[in-house]
Protein backbone atom coordinates (compact mmCIF):
# COMPACT_ATOMS: atom_id res chain seq x y z
CA UNK A 1 0.00 0.00 0.00
CA UNK A 2 1.12 3.69 -0.30
CA UNK A 3 -0.04 6.84 0.28
CA UNK A 4 -3.18 5.42 1.43
CA UNK A 5 -4.02 2.61 3.70
CA UNK A 6 -7.12 0.98 3.56
CA UNK A 7 -8.15 1.53 7.24
CA UNK A 8 -9.19 3.94 9.72
CA UNK A 9 -8.88 3.51 13.71
CA UNK A 10 -11.04 3.94 17.03
CA UNK A 11 -8.93 2.89 19.64
CA UNK A 12 -10.29 1.17 22.84
CA UNK A 13 -7.84 1.10 25.15
CA UNK A 14 -4.84 -0.74 23.70
CA UNK A 15 -6.64 -1.75 20.50
CA UNK A 16 -7.05 -1.25 17.18
CA UNK A 17 -10.34 -2.05 15.08
CA UNK A 18 -10.80 -1.52 11.63
CA UNK A 19 -13.67 0.73 10.46
CA UNK A 20 -12.68 2.91 7.08
CA UNK A 21 -9.98 4.21 5.70
CA UNK A 22 -7.42 6.79 6.41
CA UNK A 23 -4.89 8.27 5.13
CA UNK A 24 -1.32 7.57 6.37
CA UNK A 25 -0.09 11.02 5.40
CA UNK A 26 -1.67 11.85 8.68
CA UNK A 27 -1.17 8.19 10.43
CA UNK A 28 -0.01 9.05 14.39
CA UNK A 29 3.16 6.78 13.27
CA UNK A 30 4.21 10.00 10.85
CA UNK A 31 2.52 12.96 12.37
CA UNK A 32 1.93 12.54 15.98
CA UNK A 33 3.92 12.06 19.12
CA UNK A 34 1.91 9.80 20.94
CA UNK A 35 3.18 6.58 21.36
CA UNK A 36 0.11 4.60 22.34
CA UNK A 37 -1.74 5.97 18.94
CA UNK A 38 1.64 4.75 17.30
CA UNK A 39 2.61 1.74 19.18
CA UNK A 40 -0.97 0.76 18.33
CA UNK A 41 -1.10 2.03 14.54
CA UNK A 42 2.35 -0.20 13.93
CA UNK A 43 0.54 -3.02 15.13
CA UNK A 44 -1.49 -2.81 12.44
CA UNK A 45 1.06 -1.78 9.33
CA UNK A 46 2.65 -4.60 10.80
CA UNK A 47 0.09 -7.61 9.88
CA UNK A 48 -1.90 -5.53 7.13
CA UNK A 49 0.47 -2.84 5.24
CA UNK A 50 4.31 -3.81 6.37
CA UNK A 51 5.40 -1.92 3.50
CA UNK A 52 3.60 1.57 3.40
CA UNK A 53 4.54 5.17 1.77
CA UNK A 54 4.18 8.64 2.97
CA UNK A 55 4.01 11.91 1.29
CA UNK A 56 5.18 13.70 4.25
CA UNK A 57 8.99 14.88 4.88
CA UNK A 58 9.03 14.60 0.87
CA UNK A 59 7.83 11.13 0.70
CA UNK A 60 9.31 7.98 2.23
CA UNK A 61 8.65 3.97 2.75
CA UNK A 62 7.89 2.32 6.39
CA UNK A 63 9.01 -1.04 7.25
CA UNK A 64 7.52 -2.11 10.23
CA UNK A 65 8.04 -6.10 10.53
CA UNK A 66 11.05 -7.30 12.63
CA UNK A 67 12.16 -9.75 9.55
CA UNK A 68 11.86 -6.36 6.69
CA UNK A 69 13.81 -4.39 9.16
CA UNK A 70 16.47 -6.79 10.16
CA UNK A 71 17.04 -7.64 6.89
CA UNK A 72 17.40 -4.02 5.15
CA UNK A 73 19.83 -3.37 8.37
CA UNK A 74 21.68 -6.25 7.29
CA UNK A 75 22.14 -5.45 3.69
CA UNK A 76 24.53 -2.82 3.08
CA UNK A 77 25.25 -3.11 -0.29
CA UNK A 78 20.97 -2.80 -1.21
CA UNK A 79 20.20 -0.58 1.71
CA UNK A 80 22.55 2.25 1.27
CA UNK A 81 23.36 5.22 4.12
CA UNK A 82 25.24 8.13 1.89
CA UNK A 83 21.85 9.36 0.17
CA UNK A 84 19.45 9.89 3.30
CA UNK A 85 20.12 8.14 7.14
CA UNK A 86 17.25 10.03 8.60
CA UNK A 87 13.80 11.28 8.08
CA UNK A 88 12.94 13.85 8.61
CA UNK A 89 16.90 14.84 7.89
CA UNK A 90 19.04 17.90 8.68
CA UNK A 91 17.25 20.98 6.84
CA UNK A 92 20.59 21.67 5.22
CA UNK A 93 21.75 18.02 3.72
CA UNK A 94 24.60 18.45 6.11
CA UNK A 95 26.36 14.78 5.75
CA UNK A 96 28.75 13.87 8.23
CA UNK A 97 30.88 10.05 8.49
CA UNK A 98 30.37 7.24 9.50
CA UNK A 99 26.44 7.33 9.80
CA UNK A 100 26.64 9.25 6.31
CA UNK A 101 28.70 7.25 4.64
CA UNK A 102 29.03 3.46 3.26
CA UNK A 103 31.73 1.07 2.71
CA UNK A 104 34.60 1.19 2.08
CA UNK A 105 34.16 4.98 3.45
CA UNK A 106 32.66 4.74 6.52
CA UNK A 107 34.95 1.83 7.76
CA UNK A 108 37.74 3.84 8.99
CA UNK A 109 35.62 6.28 10.93
CA UNK A 110 34.12 3.21 12.80
CA UNK A 111 37.27 1.53 13.51
CA UNK A 112 38.56 4.53 14.84
CA UNK A 113 35.80 5.08 17.39
CA UNK A 114 34.78 1.73 18.27
CA UNK A 115 39.29 1.51 19.13
CA UNK A 116 38.39 3.74 22.09
CA UNK A 117 35.46 1.86 23.44
CA UNK A 118 36.66 -1.53 24.41
CA UNK A 119 35.54 -3.42 27.67
CA UNK A 120 38.81 -1.72 29.33
CA UNK A 121 37.96 1.90 28.46
CA UNK A 122 34.64 1.15 29.00
CA UNK A 123 35.12 -0.25 32.60
CA UNK A 124 37.49 2.93 33.08
CA UNK A 125 34.74 5.28 32.18
CA UNK A 126 32.05 3.56 35.09
CA UNK A 127 33.81 5.32 37.88
CA UNK A 128 33.78 8.74 36.08
CA UNK A 129 29.81 8.37 34.96
CA UNK A 130 28.55 7.42 38.43
CA UNK A 131 30.28 10.63 39.53
CA UNK A 132 28.48 12.75 37.43
CA UNK A 133 25.49 10.81 37.64
CA UNK A 134 25.45 11.45 41.42
CA UNK A 135 26.27 15.42 40.72
CA UNK A 136 23.93 16.02 38.25
CA UNK A 137 20.87 14.03 40.38
CA UNK A 138 21.82 16.27 43.55
CA UNK A 139 20.42 19.38 42.67
CA UNK A 140 16.65 17.44 41.61
CA UNK A 141 17.17 15.06 45.24
CA UNK A 142 17.68 18.53 47.04
CA UNK A 143 14.90 19.96 45.60
CA UNK A 144 12.79 16.67 46.10
CA UNK A 145 11.41 17.23 42.06
CA UNK A 146 13.18 17.91 38.79
CA UNK A 147 13.06 16.79 35.13
CA UNK A 148 14.92 13.63 34.59
CA UNK A 149 15.20 14.24 30.59
CA UNK A 150 15.31 17.26 29.36
CA UNK A 151 17.15 18.48 32.80
CA UNK A 152 19.20 16.12 34.41
CA UNK A 153 18.98 13.98 31.50
CA UNK A 154 20.42 16.41 28.83
CA UNK A 155 22.90 17.61 31.55
CA UNK A 156 24.45 13.81 32.10
CA UNK A 157 24.83 12.88 28.41
CA UNK A 158 26.45 15.59 27.94
CA UNK A 159 28.99 14.86 30.46
CA UNK A 160 29.24 11.56 29.22
CA UNK A 161 30.02 12.68 25.84
CA UNK A 162 32.95 15.11 27.29
CA UNK A 163 34.64 12.16 29.57
CA UNK A 164 34.59 10.48 26.73
CA UNK A 165 35.81 12.69 24.00
CA UNK A 166 38.45 13.70 26.65
CA UNK A 167 37.03 17.26 26.60
CA UNK A 168 39.24 19.02 29.79
CA UNK A 169 37.31 22.33 29.67
CA UNK A 170 34.98 22.32 32.11
CA UNK A 171 32.72 24.73 31.00
CA UNK A 172 32.34 22.71 27.98
CA UNK A 173 30.01 20.35 29.28
CA UNK A 174 27.37 22.50 29.71
CA UNK A 175 27.73 24.47 26.93
CA UNK A 176 27.42 21.67 24.71
CA UNK A 177 24.20 20.82 26.74
CA UNK A 178 22.96 23.79 25.90
CA UNK A 179 23.72 23.53 22.35
CA UNK A 180 23.20 20.25 21.52
CA UNK A 181 19.61 20.54 23.04
CA UNK A 182 18.82 23.56 21.39
CA UNK A 183 20.21 22.42 17.91
CA UNK A 184 17.95 19.10 18.31
CA UNK A 185 14.66 21.08 19.08
CA UNK A 186 15.40 23.18 15.88
CA UNK A 187 16.25 20.33 14.19
CA UNK A 188 12.57 19.05 14.31
CA UNK A 189 11.26 21.84 13.88
CA UNK A 190 12.85 21.74 10.57
CA UNK A 191 14.08 25.48 11.62
CA UNK A 192 17.73 25.50 9.60
CA UNK A 193 18.74 28.67 10.41
CA UNK A 194 19.03 27.72 14.21
CA UNK A 195 20.14 24.61 13.43
CA UNK A 196 23.07 26.25 11.75
CA UNK A 197 24.11 28.66 14.50
CA UNK A 198 23.49 25.49 16.94
CA UNK A 199 25.50 23.65 15.00
CA UNK A 200 28.45 25.96 14.40
CA UNK A 201 29.18 26.09 18.25
CA UNK A 202 29.62 22.75 18.06
CA UNK A 203 31.77 22.53 14.79
CA UNK A 204 34.17 24.80 16.50
CA UNK A 205 34.13 22.71 19.81
CA UNK A 206 35.30 19.99 17.19
CA UNK A 207 37.96 21.80 15.49
CA UNK A 208 39.51 22.94 18.43
CA UNK A 209 39.56 19.42 19.85
CA UNK A 210 41.20 17.99 16.74
CA UNK A 211 43.45 20.63 16.59
CA UNK A 212 44.80 20.04 20.03
CA UNK A 213 45.30 16.25 19.05
CA UNK A 214 47.27 17.23 16.49
CA UNK A 215 49.71 19.02 18.76
CA UNK A 216 49.14 16.49 21.82
CA UNK A 217 48.62 13.21 20.57
CA UNK A 218 46.88 10.91 23.46
CA UNK A 219 46.63 7.36 23.62
CA UNK A 220 44.35 6.23 20.34
CA UNK A 221 42.69 3.61 22.49
CA UNK A 222 41.52 6.09 25.08
CA UNK A 223 40.87 9.24 22.82
CA UNK A 224 38.80 9.59 19.88
CA UNK A 225 40.21 12.28 18.20
CA UNK A 226 43.75 10.78 18.47
CA UNK A 227 42.52 7.68 17.06
CA UNK A 228 40.97 9.01 14.47
CA UNK A 229 44.30 11.02 13.19
CA UNK A 230 45.68 7.38 12.91
CA UNK A 231 43.55 6.18 10.31
CA UNK A 232 44.00 6.22 6.11
CA UNK A 233 41.00 5.80 3.89
CA UNK A 234 40.79 3.20 1.01
CA UNK A 235 43.61 4.42 -0.64
CA UNK A 236 46.31 5.03 2.27
CA UNK A 237 45.37 8.38 2.32
CA UNK A 238 45.19 10.23 5.55
CA UNK A 239 40.90 11.51 6.40
CA UNK A 240 40.19 14.58 5.32
CA UNK A 241 40.39 17.49 7.69
CA UNK A 242 36.62 18.23 6.87
CA UNK A 243 35.66 14.68 7.25
CA UNK A 244 37.84 14.22 10.45
CA UNK A 245 35.86 17.55 11.81
CA UNK A 246 32.53 15.95 10.80
CA UNK A 247 33.00 12.87 12.41
CA UNK A 248 33.77 14.70 16.00
CA UNK A 249 31.06 16.64 15.69
CA UNK A 250 28.52 13.79 14.80
CA UNK A 251 29.89 11.91 17.81
CA UNK A 252 29.31 15.51 20.02
CA UNK A 253 26.13 15.63 19.36
CA UNK A 254 24.59 11.57 18.62
CA UNK A 255 24.85 10.40 22.30
CA UNK A 256 23.23 13.62 23.88
CA UNK A 257 19.40 12.57 21.33
CA UNK A 258 18.58 9.28 22.68
CA UNK A 259 19.23 8.42 26.18
CA UNK A 260 17.50 11.53 27.96
CA UNK A 261 14.53 9.79 25.97
CA UNK A 262 14.77 6.43 27.43
CA UNK A 263 15.96 7.82 30.77
CA UNK A 264 12.32 9.47 31.00
CA UNK A 265 10.63 6.01 29.35
CA UNK A 266 12.20 3.73 31.68
CA UNK A 267 11.25 6.67 34.58
CA UNK A 268 7.77 6.89 33.92
CA UNK A 269 7.71 2.80 33.62
CA UNK A 270 8.68 2.72 36.95
CA UNK A 271 6.27 5.11 38.37
CA UNK A 272 3.62 3.03 37.19
CA UNK A 273 5.08 -0.30 38.24
CA UNK A 274 6.12 0.19 42.01
CA UNK A 275 6.52 -3.68 42.63
CA UNK A 276 9.49 -3.24 39.78
CA UNK A 277 10.93 -0.21 41.04
CA UNK A 278 11.21 -1.45 44.46
CA UNK A 279 12.58 -5.21 42.65
CA UNK A 280 15.15 -3.40 40.82
CA UNK A 281 15.93 -1.09 44.27
CA UNK A 282 16.60 -4.13 45.92
CA UNK A 283 18.96 -6.45 43.73
CA UNK A 284 20.44 -4.04 40.98
CA UNK A 285 21.54 -7.38 39.11
CA UNK A 286 18.30 -7.43 38.13
CA UNK A 287 18.66 -4.23 35.78
CA UNK A 288 17.26 -5.26 32.45
CA UNK A 289 17.98 -5.10 28.57
CA UNK A 290 14.10 -5.14 28.26
CA UNK A 291 13.68 -1.62 28.82
CA UNK A 292 15.81 -0.82 25.69
CA UNK A 293 13.51 -3.11 23.55
CA UNK A 294 10.37 -1.62 24.51
CA UNK A 295 11.40 1.99 24.90
CA UNK A 296 13.97 2.04 21.87
CA UNK A 297 14.04 6.32 21.41
CA UNK A 298 14.49 6.09 17.96
CA UNK A 299 11.70 5.33 15.48
CA UNK A 300 14.67 4.30 13.25
CA UNK A 301 17.36 5.11 10.61
CA UNK A 302 16.57 5.82 6.70
CA UNK A 303 18.51 4.44 4.01
CA UNK A 304 17.86 3.95 0.12
CA UNK A 305 18.12 1.53 -2.09
CA UNK A 306 21.08 0.83 -4.63
CA UNK A 307 18.20 -0.69 -7.29
CA UNK A 308 14.66 -1.43 -7.71
CA UNK A 309 13.74 -3.35 -4.98
CA UNK A 310 10.64 -5.73 -4.72
CA UNK A 311 9.13 -6.10 -1.31
CA UNK A 312 5.24 -6.75 -0.64
CA UNK A 313 4.24 -6.54 -3.80
CA UNK A 314 5.74 -2.70 -4.29
CA UNK A 315 9.08 -1.24 -5.84
CA UNK A 316 11.15 1.16 -3.96
CA UNK A 317 13.23 3.03 -6.30
CA UNK A 318 17.05 4.28 -5.71
CA UNK A 319 16.32 7.74 -4.09
CA UNK A 320 13.18 7.03 -1.86
CA UNK A 321 13.71 7.33 1.30
CA UNK A 322 13.13 3.89 3.75
CA UNK A 323 12.59 4.17 7.47
CA UNK A 324 13.65 1.28 8.96
CA UNK A 325 11.56 1.21 12.08
CA UNK A 326 13.44 -0.58 15.25
CA UNK A 327 10.03 0.91 17.82
CA UNK A 328 7.92 -1.23 15.53
CA UNK A 329 10.24 -4.15 15.08
CA UNK A 330 10.92 -4.48 19.29
CA UNK A 331 7.10 -5.40 19.19
CA UNK A 332 6.58 -7.65 16.55
CA UNK A 333 4.37 -10.63 18.46
CA UNK A 334 6.23 -13.40 15.72
CA UNK A 335 9.25 -12.55 17.34
CA UNK A 336 8.67 -10.85 21.06
CA UNK A 337 5.93 -12.45 22.69
CA UNK A 338 3.64 -10.46 24.29
CA UNK A 339 5.49 -7.95 22.61
CA UNK A 340 3.85 -4.63 24.57
CA UNK A 341 4.26 -6.18 28.17
CA UNK A 342 7.75 -5.85 30.51
CA UNK A 343 9.38 -9.27 30.88
CA UNK A 344 11.66 -9.52 33.42
CA UNK A 345 13.53 -12.76 32.24
CA UNK A 346 12.60 -12.10 28.08
CA UNK A 347 14.43 -14.96 26.85
CA UNK A 348 15.28 -13.69 23.17
CA UNK A 349 15.50 -9.82 24.50
CA UNK A 350 18.83 -9.36 22.74
CA UNK A 351 17.18 -10.35 19.76
CA UNK A 352 15.77 -5.90 20.31
CA UNK A 353 16.85 -3.66 17.57
CA UNK A 354 17.54 -0.90 19.81
CA UNK A 355 20.70 0.22 18.59
CA UNK A 356 20.02 -1.18 15.13
CA UNK A 357 21.96 -3.55 13.27
CA UNK A 358 25.28 -4.20 10.98
CA UNK A 359 27.77 -1.86 9.32
CA UNK A 360 26.01 0.98 10.85
CA UNK A 361 25.18 -0.25 14.34
CA UNK A 362 25.30 2.17 16.92
CA UNK A 363 29.37 2.57 17.57
CA UNK A 364 28.36 4.29 20.52
CA UNK A 365 26.49 0.90 21.83
CA UNK A 366 28.81 -0.35 24.91
CA UNK A 367 28.99 3.60 26.33
CA UNK A 368 25.27 3.99 25.64
CA UNK A 369 24.69 0.85 27.63
CA UNK A 370 26.90 1.83 30.84
CA UNK A 371 25.17 5.27 30.52
CA UNK A 372 21.89 4.24 31.13
CA UNK A 373 22.52 1.42 33.25
CA UNK A 374 24.65 4.31 35.63
CA UNK A 375 21.77 6.14 35.61
CA UNK A 376 19.42 3.75 36.94
CA UNK A 377 21.30 2.51 39.50
CA UNK A 378 22.12 5.77 40.76
CA UNK A 379 18.59 6.78 40.80
CA UNK A 380 17.56 4.08 42.79
CA UNK A 381 19.68 3.93 45.64
CA UNK A 382 19.59 7.45 45.81
CA UNK A 383 15.69 7.22 46.66
CA UNK A 384 13.25 5.49 48.60
CA UNK A 385 10.68 6.05 45.94
CA UNK A 386 9.72 8.64 42.66
CA UNK A 387 6.65 9.30 40.52
CA UNK A 388 6.11 11.57 37.62
CA UNK A 389 4.96 15.02 38.99
CA UNK A 390 3.23 16.89 35.78
CA UNK A 391 2.32 16.45 32.45
CA UNK A 392 5.06 15.13 30.33
CA UNK A 393 6.44 15.86 26.68
CA UNK A 394 6.88 13.24 23.86
CA UNK A 395 9.30 13.55 20.90
CA UNK A 396 8.47 13.46 17.48
CA UNK A 397 9.94 11.78 13.95
CA UNK A 398 12.96 10.97 14.36
CA UNK A 399 12.86 9.66 17.94
CA UNK A 400 10.00 7.89 20.10
CA UNK A 401 9.42 8.99 23.47
CA UNK A 402 9.35 11.32 26.47
CA UNK A 403 11.62 14.77 26.11
CA UNK A 404 10.72 16.07 29.08
CA UNK A 405 9.86 13.98 32.51
CA UNK A 406 8.59 15.85 35.40
CA UNK A 407 9.58 13.32 38.48
CA UNK A 408 8.88 13.91 42.19
CA UNK A 409 11.48 12.22 44.32
CA UNK A 410 11.41 10.33 47.74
Amino acid sequence: MSSAVSRDVEHHGDEVEEEAPFDIDQAHVVVSDDPHQIYAEYRHLRQHCPLAHTRQYGGYWLLTRYADVRRAALDADTYLSSVKAVVPSDPRGVRRPPLNFDAPAHTPFRTALERTLKPARVRWLAGPLQRHAEEQLAPLLAAGRGDVAAGFGANYVARVETEWLNLDDADVAPRLAATSAAWLNAWRRQDGETVTANSLTMYQIARDLLADRRANPRDPEEDPASSLLLERDAEGNPLSEEHLVGCLRQSLVVGVVGPPILIGSICKHLSEDKPLQNQLRADESLLPGEFLRLYSPYRGFARTVARDTQLHGQTIRPGEPVTLHYTAANRDPTVFAAPDDFVLHRDNVTMHMGFGRGRHRCVGMPLARLAVETVMRVILRSTKDFEIDGPLQYSRMPELGIISCPMRFF
